[in-house]
């Protein structure tokens, strides 16, 4: 079939993103044990339950329709993917000293590292139990393949995030855009765009299904969507970007505007930003701040923002075409569901990188 033009756009993908979230949490709240010791289970529903797009489930959500599939087979996939991704942000929290995540305090900064720790690993265990559910619904040959899924995805994901916590622990400040691009992949890529469309391809197309087709679409994706998200920790407004503004800059993450500015810098520039970085949040003194106003002005003089939202770009052009490409080979949609899950894959590109403007 011909691929569908993205014309619909974001209102499109909004509605898709919010019917499908609005399913996913509902099943995922059944699969929450009632009964729980104190600070586990209960807080195992905090993070999901806040606003939020949904847009890994909806992804496996989506792709499984686009490709001929039943969204209520992919559901428990779908579910998996959100617990997943949300025992990473509890423990990203507790990484990154993060002290606000969807607009209200994180669970490390309410309850303490601690309870947060338990209660990421709890969420790792309910998402555990989710993927040894897909036996009994889906039989043992096709749960099997989503097990390996979850299982490389984890692997990567977990790589990704021991590249840039190795940048920042040794203070590594000679970084090129490939290997930003390289940790993009691995820590963004796989589990917010490939894991998703995987598991709902093979849910389509049983266990024999090539779950690889859309894996360009998704690599490309995942690096404009962490440029994106990285631009809008510099640039966006507190109450929507719902995290703190500038919070990279006091953690020290290897952006790619970070990179840029450490090959754009003069010497002297560059010995500054280097003496920023070697210091820990905790360690930096009361002239911190007027620091990171400091790089966000160089950033600003040597055009870092503008040059990272022109990769995101170029990455969403490439994700568009790759789109096109895969999408023109889908079956004929047979229903509504099926028409809005083609049009959404289309559309997703450019709704990436319009978010937060």
């Amino acid at each position: 079939m011909t691929a569908p033009a993205p014309a619909l756009g974001g209102p499109l993908v909004e509605r898709v993103l919010a019917r499908y979230r609005e399913r996913t949490v509902a099943e995922l709240l059944r699969h929450i044990p009632g009964q729980s010791p104190p600070y586990l289970y209960d807080l195992a529903a905090d993070y999901p339950t806040r606003p939020c797009k949904g847009l890994r489930a909806a992804l496996c959500l989506v792709t499984c329709a686009a490709f001929g599939g039943r969204t209520e087979r992919a559901l428990n996939p779908a579910v998996t993917v959100e617990l997943f991704h949300n025992a990473f942000l509890v423990h990203d929290d507790i990484q990154d000293g993060s002290e606000l995540r969807r607009g209200a305090p994180t669970l490390p900064a309410r309850y303490g590292v601690e309870v947060a720790l338990n209660v990421g690993n709890a969420t790792n265990l309910l998402g555990l139990r989710r993927v040894m559910a897909n036996r009994r619904e889906l039989g043992g040959e096709l749960a099997w393949r989503l097990f390996e899924e979850t299982e490389l995805m984890c692997r990567q994901s977990l790589e990704g995030q021991a590249l840039e916590i190795a940048w920042i622990r040794d203070n590594v400040c000679g970084l090129t855009s490939s290997d930003y691009y390289r940790m993009c992949l691995k820590k963004t890529s796989w589990y917010t765009f490939l894991y998703p469309c995987r598991s709902g391809l093979l849910v389509a197309g049983g266990a024999d299904a090539d779950a690889h087709r859309l894996d360009r679409f998704g690599w490309y994706l995942g690096a404009a969507f962490q440029i994106q998200d990285d631009v809008l920790n510099l640039t966006g407004e507190a109450e929507e970007y719902g995290k703190e503004i500038a919070g990279d800059l006091w953690e020290g993450k290897r952006t790619l505007m970070l990179i840029h500015l450490l090959e754009r810098a003069t010497p002297a520039e560059r010995a500054r930003v280097v003496r920023h970085l070697s210091l820990t949040r905790a360690q930096r003194g009361p002239g911190a701040a007027a620091e990171v106003a400091w790089l966000l002005d160089r950033m600003a003089a040597y055009d870092c923002v503008a040059s990272a939202r022109e990769a995101a770009a170029g990455l969403v052009a490439a994700a568009g075409r790759e789109a096109e490409a895969v999408l023109a080979g889908a079956p004929e949609p047979a229903d509504e569901e099926a028409a809005q899950a083609l049009a959404f894959l289309a559309a997703l590109p450019d709704f990436v990188v319009a978010r937060g403007r």
